[in-house]
């Protein structure tokens, strides 16, 4: 018997591994029948998974933070058993901005702690406060543009103006001269860069080398009622995300993305993000980053709690969350590493055998503990150094200096 789950999804290059579960078979093999349903917005996608219109959500990271800790509308308890990307997001602005900082594009992407000291000084020039889009409050790439500016003193509170608009809304309103830039993941960048109204600044795989993005998030009371549906959806997708890593096959996901019912976009602006090859600025070659975004190797779909302790710490950070030992430890619980480890406990997955670690603490590549085959964890570095002991929160905080 075939059971039929509804998720909601936003157009974006990191809803493949969801795609490929559907369109590959995955899915099918595991006796479900996915319908997966496109929507415009965070905020849409969040009611719909609340009122429970779907059973489950491709998500931001820490919209699913914030709607359990009731910041975000309706509160709700929800819980994220599975991560279905890291990276893979990138900061654009308007060309006659982006002529105020380093003229090479490469090495302000490689350099994102001077790039985000010369966009302080271009701040100056500009004709206005920079309105620069997020897709939304609580998105992971928001909380890493905030953490971005503040290394160079900037409060994007108050010297930038951070405008709310659906991805697929950004370069529309690029052009439209509304915004003069903004922070979302591709397509939606390289989208930009393509038609000539924008430079690349920063990637998020260079301001937080694997940092969490989208999880696929359930209601916490429909995870426990139909965990062996859970379990069946689990192994779908982490069999899709090996599917999705190789780049074998990225010319068949870029395409299979590219359909109206995904994407809608070219599917070679598509393969860009998969494969990492970023154009910085329209007509140069491309500048490869090979970890630009990842789906399955390096343990990339684990639900680490101390990642979801970094998401509530930024929150806190920023006057969004008021820090309590009980938020903490909802915060920390929104993530399932249990549920993971159960689903997937008879398949050849290797996991972790802890559920949090350092976050930024790994320099380059490293093996450790696994429950199950040879796991190494690639470099997960913080731009400016900085390490995220999920036990030393208050240590943490008090190290930022105020930019306000």
């Amino acid at each position: 018997m075939t059971t039929n789950l509804r998720i909601a999804f936003l157009p974006l290059n990191d809803v493949a591994v969801l795609a490929a579960a559907r369109e590959r078979g995955f899915a099918e093999e595991e006796g479900l029948s996915l319908d997966l349903l496109r929507t415009t917005s965070w905020a849409t996608l969040r009611d719909r998974l609340v009122y429970g219109q779907v059973q489950a959500a491709h998500m931001l990271a820490p919209l699913a933070v914030a709607v359990t800790l009731g910041l975000s509308q309706q509160p709700a308890a929800l819980a994220a058993p599975y991560k279905l990307g890291v990276n893979g997001n990138m900061l654009v602005m308007a060309k006659d901005f982006a002529a105020a900082l380093d003229p090479d594009p490469a090495s302000r992407i490689a350099d994102p702690l001077a790039a985000a000291h010369d966009f302080a000084a271009a701040i100056g020039l500009w004709r206005r406060k920079p309105v620069i889009g997020v897709v939304h409050r609580f998105s992971s790439h928001a909380l890493m543009l905030r953490y971005w500016l503040a290394s160079a003193g900037v409060d994007p509170d108050r010297d930038v103006v951070l405008r709310v608009l659906p991805p697929s809304l950004t370069v529309e309103a690029l052009h439209a001269g509304e915004i003069d830039g903004f922070i979302a993941g591709e397509p939606w960048g390289s989208a930009a860069v393509e038609a000539g109204l924008a430079e690349t600044v920063a990637v998020g795989e260079r301001i937080w080398q694997r940092g969490v993005e989208k999880v696929l998030a359930f209601r916490e009371n429909w995870l426990e009622e139909n965990s062996e549906t859970v379990d069946r959806l689990l192994r779908a997708l982490a069999r899709a995300a090996v599917w999705c890593d190789d780049p074998e096959n990225h010319e068949a996901l870029a395409q299979l993305l590219a359909d109206p019912r995904y994407l809608d976009q070219p599917s070679d602006l598509i393969r860009r993000g998969l494969s990492g090859q970023i154009v910085a600025r329209a007509g140069e070659a491309p500048i490869a980053h090979p970890d630009f975004m990842l789906f399955s190797r390096e343990a990339t779909p684990f639900p680490w709690r101390s990642q979801a302790l970094w998401i509530y710490s930024q929150l806190v950070r920023w006057g969004m969350a008021e820090h309590s030992p009980e938020n903490a430890a909802k915060a920390g619980g929104v993530f399932r590493p249990d549920v993971f480890r159960r689903a997937l406990a008879g398949s050849d997955v290797p996991m972790p055998g802890a559920s949090m670690k350092l976050e930024g603490a790994v320099a380059s590549p490293l093996a450790v503990g696994s429950r199950k085959g040879d796991l190494t964890l690639g470099p997960d570095r913080f731009f400016d150094g900085r390490i995220f002991d999920p036990e030393q929160i208050d240590d943490y905080l008090a190290g930022f200096v105020q930019v306000r």
